[in-house]
């Protein structure tokens, strides 16, 4: 896939989940960026996303709502820093709408890039979570990153083939 300057992973600030999805780009952008579809596998079973939000400019809100099997809720929201369409998807939770920033980052402070890049009738699909500081990639990491976004990717990639 190929990278932008921005895009070098930091092993001590970064993680990235990439992978080769059996479905056309342009499904799998409607499938994060239309909230209806968000519900439908944003959220790693057996948790469920409840409630999506996407204001796709920059400085729009990125808000999902998941909850857990016990009935517990969790807000995420962001704030889109770029929109490529079909290609690239950029947020932060430091930050809320209109660049203001955030009183406080719901779930953790990091900045995610989602890049879409088309491989025949598939997707090359990769996913950057960049923190600011080692404990925070950490902390992230031992919360499951690679098994939680790993588990909504399969979930996406069952619902679109």
């Amino acid at each position: 896939m190929t990278r932008r300057d921005n895009d070098h992973d930091d092993p001590d600030l970064d993680l990235r989940l990439e992978r080769v999805v059996a479905a056309p780009v342009e499904r799998l952008w409607t499938a994060w960026t239309s909230p209806d579809h968000l519900t439908k596998w944003f959220a790693p079973l057996p948790y469920i996303t409840t409630e999506s939000e996407v204001e796709l400019r920059p400085g729009g809100v990125f808000r999902t709502v998941m909850r857990s099997p016990t009935g517990g809720r969790s807000t995420s929201a962001g704030c889109y820093l770029e929109i490529v369409e079909n290609t690239r998807l950029v947020w932060t939770t430091v930050l809320g709408r209109g660049f203001r920033p955030a009183r406080r980052s719901p779930g953790r402070p990091m900045t995610v890039v989602v890049s879409f890049e088309p491989d025949g009738a598939r997707t090359r699909y990769s996913l950057l979570a960049m923190h600011g500081d080692p404990a925070a990639r950490q902390r992230h990491l031992d919360q499951g990153f690679r098994e939680r976004w790993g588990a909504a990717l399969d979930q996406l990639d069952s619902l679109l083939t």
